[in-house]
């Protein structure tokens, strides 16, 4: 694992961009398409707002979501769907070849199956994902699944990750936060040939020491990366303030 640590959470966002586009630009020159999964939440505006404007054919990409609530309709300001297409999709200056959005309104399981077997199908050039308060990865919350060839899998919510999502103000109160959501399960992330994770703000920086210098444990998930062979590491100053 490569840590890169920037003053400011503009750098950092600017700085996770850049290498994930360098690599998507690497996939594109190789196999002339490239195949992406993005992260939602607060820790990921910041390198949205750089990944978006990049200078890519963007006709020939692919990406994939990486979770949702279930139940969450799309209108609902803590909807990822509805976070992605108004932070990302719809303000690419050319439409994706496809993304690969999670519905958490019908089925849940039947979600599961349908994404499960389109990204089997699929080698994920790079993953931009975050590390939460709790240390999950998506929403594996502890302890996570490590063993599930699952690639999509129905995950329970945990207190602290519903205490996250209700202290960034998606929800009005905690009681509204879902206790469930579709989640990428963690062997499939880690199939991914490059792993860009960005994470900002000093909430995180506990969850970034337990993940960067803890032992590998279900019980900190997003510790697996530790054992990836090209994952970068970017944080600004107040999540590394631990290392």
């Amino acid at each position: 694992m490569q840590i890169t640590t920037k003053a400011q959470k503009t750098e950092m966002g600017a700085a996770a961009a850049a290498f994930g586009i360098a690599k998507l630009k690497e996939a594109l020159e190789e196999n002339g398409t490239a195949n992406f999964i993005v992260a939602t939440g607060a820790s990921q505006f910041e390198m949205l707002e750089e990944l978006r404007k990049a200078d890519l054919p963007w006709n020939r990409l692919t990406g994939f979501h990486l979770d949702e609530y279930v139940g969450m309709p799309i209108s609902h300001k803590a909807s990822f769907r509805k976070y992605l297409w108004e932070r990302f999709v719809s303000q690419l200056p050319l439409p994706l070849n496809h993304f690969h959005f999670i519905d958490g309104e019908g089925d849940p399981q039947a979600e599961c199956q349908r994404l499960g077997a389109l990204i089997s199908q699929t080698t994920i050039d790079v993953a931009f994902v975050g590390i939460g308060e709790n240390g999950h990865l998506a929403f594996n919350d502890p302890p996570a699944d490590f063993e599930t060839e699952e690639p999509y899998l129905v995950v329970n919510l945990d207190e602290a990750c519903r205490q996250q999502q209700f202290g960034e103000g998606w929800f009005p109160t905690f009681d509204d936060v879902p206790k469930q959501a579709i989640s990428m399960g963690i062997k499939q992330i880690m199939k991914s040939r490059t792993i860009v994770c960005t994470v900002p703000d000093e909430r995180k920086a506990q969850a970034v020491k337990n993940s960067v210098q803890g032992e590998v444990s279900p019980q900190v998930p997003a510790s697996i990366i530790q054992q990836h062979p090209n994952c970068q590491l970017f944080l600004d100053d107040a999540g590394a303030s631990l290392l």
